[in-house]
C-alpha cells in the first residue's frame, strides 16, 4: 500500500552522491514531479553533484559539503530549520548521511528495507521499501516513489544546460561523429589499461570518429590520460580537467557515443540519450551499469565471481562486487572494438532512414 494515496504537501530526497547515483536519483525525482506537480520537493545533495543539477526546475536544491564535515551539517539543518517535511525520502546507506538526516524534520523517514540497508541505515528511518528484486539502482530508486504512491517508473531526464555550454560542445564536437573516452574510474584498479584505450582510439578514428578525452583534473585522471595519448597513433581532443560538468554534459549529448567503465559520464550520457559502451570488471552491470545500454556492456564481472564466490552474478546478494588489481585487463580491445562496430551501424542505419 503506497504511503501517500493523494500529492503530499512536501518531500525531501537525500541522495548526496556519486555523480552516477545522482543521475539515476533524478529520473525518480522527476516522476514524482511530473504526478505530484504541486508537490514542494527538496533535495539535499553533495557539493560537487549539485554542479550537475543543482538548478533542477522546480526543486529546492539544498548542497551539502562534506569537507566541512559537522559543520556542513548544521549548514544544512539551519538552512531547513523552518522546515517539516511529510516524508524524508533517505535513498544513501552511508552512515555520514544517515547522520546529516538527524537534522531533518519530517514525518516519515522512508529507507531501503532490512536487506539492502547497510551502515545501520534502518536505525534512521521508521518506514521502508520492501523493494528486494530490482537490480539495477535505478529501479531500486524508482522502488521509493512507487512506495510513496507514485506510478510512473520509465525513467526520463531533464537536465538544464545553457545555451553557452551548448556553444561549447558545438566548437569542440564541429559536427563530426565522435567517441567520447571517459577512462578514469572512481578507483585505479576499475580502470582499463591506457594502451587499450589508445588501440580503440586509433580504431575509432579509422572507422572516421573523432576521439575526445574526458574526466576531472585530478593528478590520476591528468597522467592517464597523458598515458593514452602517448600510445595513441591517432589525433585526440584531450579535455580531461578542462570541462565543466555541465559543459560535459553538453560534449556528451552532442557525441555518438561514449566508452567508459563504471563512473560518472556514461550515467550521464544515459540521461542524454547517448549510447555507451560500458567496461566492467569489479561490479555487476545489470545494477550498476548504463541503464539504456545493456547491450553494449564488455564485461568479465560474471567470469570473477564464479571464481571468487563460485556463484553466478545473479545469484550473488545485491551490491557484490569482486576484487582484484588485473581484473579490467581481461577486456580485450575486439571486444571493445566490437561494441563499437554496432554503434556505428545503428548510427549509419538511422542517416539512411533519415535520407
Amino acid at each position: 500500500m503506497a504511503l501517500f494515496s493523494s500529492a503530499p504537501h512536501s518531500l525531501c530526497f537525500l541522495r548526496l552522491s556519486a555523480i552516477g547515483d545522482v543521475c539515476h536519483a533524478v529520473a525518480a525525482i522527476q516522476a514524482v514531479q511530473s504526478q505530484w506537480p504541486d508537490t514542494e520537493i527538496t533535495w539535499i545533495i553533495g557539493k560537487v553533484e549539485s554542479g550537475l543539477v543543482g538548478d533542477l526546475p522546480g526543486i529546492n536544491v539544498v548542497t551539502f559539503d562534506k569537507k566541512r564535515g559537522l559543520d556542513g551539517m548544521k549548514a544544512v539543518w539551519r538552512e531547513l530549520r523552518n522546515h517539516r517535511f511529510d516524508a524524508l525520502v533517505h535513498m544513501q546507506v552511508a552512515l555520514r548521511a544517515s547522520i546529516l538526516t538527524l537534522g531533518i524534520k519530517a514525518r516519515y523517514r522512508v529507507g531501503f528495507n532490512f536487506s539492502r540497508s547497510k551502515e545501520a541505515q534502518w536505525l534512521f528511518t521508521n518506514k521502508r521499501i520492501d523493494d528486494q528484486e530490482s537490480q539495477h539502482v535505478l529501479d531500486s530508486f524508482f522502488a521509493f516513489t512507487r512506495y510513496l504512491g507514485v506510478e510512473e517508473t520509465t525513467p526520463r531526464w531533464s537536465i538544464p544546460v545553457s545555451a553557452d555550454d551548448c556553444h561549447f560542445a558545438r566548437e569542440i564536437i564541429a559536427g563530426k561523429p565522435s567517441l567520447v573516452i571517459s577512462p578514469a574510474a572512481s578507483k585505479d584498479e576499475r580502470n582499463w589499461l591506457p594502451e587499450r584505450y589508445a588501440a580503440v582510439a586509433d580504431y575509432a578514428e579509422k572507422r572516421g570518429l573523432q576521439v575526445i578525452l574526458c574526466g576531472s583534473p585530478a593528478e590520476r585522471e591528468v597522467k592517464l590520460a597523458d598515458n593514452i595519448i602517448r600510445s595513441a597513433h591517432s589525433s585526440i581532443i584531450n579535455l580531461v580537467g578542462k570541462t565543466s560538468l555541465k559543459q560535459l554534459t553538453a560534449i556528451i549529448k552532442q557525441a555518438t557515443a561514449v566508452l567508459a567503465p563504471d563512473s560518472g559520464p556514461a550515467h550521464i550520457a544515459t540521461t542524454q540519450g547517448t549510447p555507451v559502451i560500458g567496461l566492467y570488471g569489479h561490479s555487476n552491470p545489470t545494477r550498476t551499469g548504463p541503464y539504456n545500454s545493456q547491450d553494449l556492456v564488455v564485461s568479465v564481472y560474471d567470469k570473477y565471481a564464479k571464481l571468487q564466490h563460485n556463484q553466478s552474478a545473479d545469484t550473488l546478494p545485491w551490491g557484490t562486487r569482486v576484487k582484484g588489481g588485473d581484473i579490467m585487463a581481461d577486456i580485450t580491445v575486439p571486444m571493445v572494438t566490437d561494441k563499437l562496430d554496432t554503434v556505428i551501424s545503428r548510427m549509419n542505419n538511422e542517416r539512411e532512414t533519415h535520407d
